[in-house]
């Protein structure tokens, strides 16, 4: 989820990244676990049965407004309440600081003022309200269905791109810019023009659209030329009160053999 992924961008140390991760599993875990289990319960205990998919989505609201008292009642429908809204602002947020910042004053515009990407992240917010309107009018479209090819689309756009960037070296930017594109492309193709064919075009879009961006990555990664500069680790790692005794010892000329307080020296640099 993008929400999720920006928690881990913005972590204050990399340390926590282990913890953080083990937590998000779990909790994703737990999660799916619950939703599969109410979807189990209500339909075999309580035995509700519903004519269309749009209408079993109500399961969880109408197994607690049945077999709960008032009160937990409606505790659990203020919960499904909350997660929503939870969601969609965190949604929109990111929707909108995207194309104010990245497109906007990123690549549009690079000299705009705080005022005009202000007013870009507005638009963006009265926009993507009028989409998710028009898509809720209709009656049969579906949450899980919704959900579904919105996670095709992020799946085959980011997920071969980020696979091959973490496990094959000779990935390029043209090759990155091309997968994405193609990747998202597929999604929308396949799911608009290939899937009402029915038979073998009926699977999900993710699968053919992932493969598809890993070919389009590969391919023109090799058509383009070799990427030169890349991040990598040094082998041998430093802490930071070591690279700057170092960095102290080598500029006033002192005998390396000699340690400095380092613990001095870096707070002395870093507070002036």
């Amino acid at each position: 989820m993008p929400q999720v992924l920006l928690r881990f961008m913005g972590i204050r140390s990399e340390h926590e990244l282990g913890r953080s991760r083990r937590v998000a599993i779990i909790w994703v875990v737990i999660s799916m676990a619950a939703a599969v289990f109410i979807g189990v319960v209500g339909r075999s205990v309580a035995g509700l049965d519903y004519l269309s998919n749009n209408d079993a989505e109500n399961i969880f609201i109408d197994a607690a407004t049945s077999y709960l008292p008032p009160i937990l009642a409606g505790f659990a429908c203020a919960g499904v309440l909350a997660a929503a809204i939870s969601s969609s602002d965190s949604y929109l947020l990111i929707s909108a600081s995207a194309v104010s910042q990245n497109l906007y004053r990123g690549v549009f515009k690079k000299d705009a003022t705080e005022k005009q990407v202000m007013w870009c992240s507005r638009i963006t917010l009265v926009l993507i309200t009028i989409v998710a309107m028009a898509i809720a009018w209709n009656s049969n479209s579906t949450i899980f269905g919704i959900t579904s090819f919105a996670w095709a689309g992020f799946g085959a756009a980011f997920g071969p791109l980020m696979l091959l960037c973490l496990f094959w070296k000779r990935t390029t930017y043209q090759g990155a810019i091309a997968g994405m594109v193609a990747g998202g492309a597929m999604v929308f193709f396949w799911k608009l023009v290939l899937k009402p064919l029915g038979g073998m075009f009926g699977i999900y879009e993710l699968l053919p659209a992932f493969i598809f961006s890993v070919l389009m990555i590969v391919v023109v990664s090799l058509c383009t030329a070799e990427p030169t500069h890349r991040s990598r680790r040094s082998s041998t790692k430093s802490s930071p009160a070591r690279a700057c005794s170092k960095q102290k010892t080598e500029k006033i000329g002192g005998d390396p053999a000699r340690k400095p307080d380092t613990r001095r020296l870096c707070i002395k640099k870093t507070y002036p």
